[in-house]
């Protein structure tokens, strides 16, 4: 197999007096789009992918236990304010610096992202369509919603459904998966609930939890919104956490407009946030004595 240059570059000639760089793999091969046509070949696309996963798994046995796995996932802020809608080049993720997070750790997950960009960019630009290829799409958006970053796992997710699939189907499990993400994702990030009806239709998506999500926010149903929230998978939850800061607000509303005063536990259960949270990031003005939340008081005659 041709590597077309290899991964160092350069002569390598065995007369230089400087050390061999020791790159990363992943960082070594360059993005399709910027002319390192390395990835357009089908064998090195493979090994690439087998890198990404072999980088991967590295990251979560270094977190060990999975609830650690899913809290530093969570600490990653990779979410971005624009969204692409076609599978495209794309800025790399550079929103790693969260506190208390080791800089090994961001920076394997950002070059995770970017290696997954090059993948991807070599799989559209070699037009490939197989079961690799699907298989090396569906771990990328996976991760990516994990990461919730949406410049990733948006244009892909398209891509996986409106290009690959039709040359080679996904099972209906993966379908309806994928599907899944998407009208989640129209409902909960872009807010555009009628897109998420349309595409739900369109796919027969028959899944009742995304189902009772979309009720949810169609009616403001906030205590039904965060069950459904609390019972569905790793994923489906971070893409109905786009929807966390909108619904919390219409609860804080529903209860200021209806409660004197509430049990702490109970407005903490019902806007799925801790008090401090609250008065932070949402400035709840309410009073707090105990453990009971003075929302109004009594007007005196």
């Amino acid at each position: 197999m041709s590597t077309r240059g290899g991964y160092r570059g350069g002569r390598g000639s065995s007369w230089s007096r400087l050390k061999p760089v020791n790159l990363d793999p992943l960082e070594a091969i360059g993005l399709p789009s910027k002319g390192d046509t390395r990835l357009l070949d089908n064998k090195t696309q493979e090994k690439y992918y087998a890198k990404i996963v072999e980088k991967y798994m590295e990251f979560c046995t270094d977190a060990g236990r999975g609830d650690e796995l899913l809290r530093r996932l969570a600490h990653m802020d990779l979410s971005a304010k624009v969204s692409s809608t076609v599978e495209r080049p794309q800025t790399a993720p550079s929103n790693l610096a969260t506190p208390g997070f080791d800089t090994s750790g961001r920076k394997a997950l950002s070059t995770l992202m970017m290696a997954m960009r090059k993948l991807r960019e070599g799989i559209v630009a070699s037009n490939r369509v197989d079961d690799f290829s699907i298989q090396a799409y569906i771990f990328c958006i996976r991760l990516s919603i994990l990461l919730k970053h949406m410049e990733s796992y948006h244009p892909a997710i398209l891509h996986l459904l409106k290009k690959m699939h039709k040359i080679q189907p996904l099972t209906s499990t993966e379908l309806q998966e994928f599907v899944g993400y998407l009208v989640l994702d129209l409902a909960c990030r872009q807010n555009d609930l009628a897109q998420a009806f349309a595409v739900k239709r369109s796919f027969k998506l028959h899944d009742t939890k995304v189902d009772a999500a979309l009720k949810a926010l169609v009616h403001d149903n906030y205590f039904m919104f965060w069950r459904v929230a609390r019972s569905v998978d790793g994923h489906k939850a971070k893409l109905m956490e786009f929807a966390d800061d909108c619904m919390r607000k219409q609860t804080l509303k529903c209860i200021g407009c209806s409660y004197m005063n509430m049990d702490l536990l109970g407005l903490e259960n019902y806007t799925n946030s801790p008090w401090n949270n609250l008065v932070k990031q949402n400035e709840v003005g309410w009073q707090l004595e105990g453990t009971k939340v003075i929302i109004r008081k009594p007007k005196t005659r």
